[in-house]
């Protein structure tokens, strides 16, 4: 039994006649009644009594044409929700992110996301760099935001670009002895308590940290440990001590707080979205063509690695990890 067959049914049904359920079919009425009748053989009914005033459903005939408009109409509905999910309006999305992309980018990407595709569902999950990269790797997410190029085992057969740059800024408290400077240097920082972010999860900043202050600084090995940029900011805010982190963290002012500039100027590691290099989820797909319009520069990078229309419509080799 296929799905014409439910149609041709249906449709005499409506016309209660061969010849006018033909027309409307666009067939002849000879094919109709044959298919009419291999239809009633396979059901083991008769579904129409054919008499002179017209062609009219049996008891069993009105049933079968019950649940065959039914079937019909789940089978439009399955046909239209494929549609919608090849074309990433459906689905799951399942994002890691570290906590200063709150800042920038994802606001403006997760809201536009969330207006043009709102039933994708949106899985979220804010975690350090090292625990995305991993979870990304063993399929857990589809797409993380980190520092750094993802590394270890697996991370090959990433796609990863840069979505934004930053420097080392430091915040205090306005009541600390640097509130009011523009920058602090070096020797500075050595001098007071720190706030860093932790080394496990964060490793490429850390060592950045170390490179700066030397890599058995005392300041570092006796710094109060923050897992994000808001706890080091309020950390700092209450006197705890310097908080250094991401210059992204100068679009998060705080009451209370004074941000300093750190000399010698040292740059972050990248903030980087990866995602799996064969990954052709629509919903990915969706989701970096929100991030080509909202942040053109990463557009262009996601176009000179995948091509114009993105992961989804690429060839089995045709993504270059890294």
């Amino acid at each position: 039994m296929e799905a014409r067959h439910l149609r041709y049914a249906l449709t005499l049904a409506e016309h209660a006649h061969f010849g006018r359920a033909a027309g409307a079919l666009g067939i002849a009425q000879p094919p109709l009644s044959k298919q009419i009748a291999d239809l009633e053989r396979e059901v083991g009914a008769r579904l129409f009594d054919r008499t002179r005033q017209g062609v009219f459903p049996t008891a069993a005939g009105a049933a079968f044409l019950l649940r065959a408009r039914r079937a019909l109409d789940e089978i439009t509905a399955a046909s239209v929700d494929a549609a919608r999910a090849a074309r990433g309006e459906t689905g799951r999305l399942r994002l890691g992110f570290i906590a200063s992309a709150l800042l920038e980018p994802l606001p403006d990407v997760l809201g536009r996301f969330g207006r043009e595709r709102p039933d994708v569902r949106l899985e979220l999950h804010e975690m350090a760099t090292n625990r995305s990269t991993a979870a990304l790797v063993a399929g857990e997410l589809d797409v993380a935001i980190g520092l750094g190029r993802p590394r270890g085992v697996g991370a090959e057969q990433l796609v990863s670009v840069p979505i934004g740059q930053d420097h080392l800024v430091a915040v205090v408290s306005s009541k600390h002895p640097y509130a009011g400077q523009s920058s602090v240097d070096v020797d500075q920082l050595r001098r007071q308590p720190l706030i860093v972010a932790p080394a496990e999860d964060e490793p490429a900043v850390v060592t950045g940290l170390r490179t700066l202050l030397g890599k058995d600084s005392p300041a570092l090995s006796g710094a109060t440990v923050a897992r994000d940029i808001h706890t080091i900011i309020g950390l700092a805010a209450c006197g705890v001590g310097v908080g250094l982190g991401p210059s992204r963290m100068l679009t998060a002012p705080r009451r209370g707080t004074w941000f300093c500039e750190v000399t010698p100027h040292t740059p972050l590691p990248d903030m980087v979205l990866s995602f799996h290099a064969r990954d052709r989820s629509p919903a990915l797909n969706a989701f970096l063509g929100i991030i080509r319009q909202n942040c053109p520069a990463v557009g262009a990078a996601l176009d000179h690695r995948l091509g114009p229309l993105g992961p989804q419509e690429e060839g089995d080799g045709a993504s270059t990890p890294t």
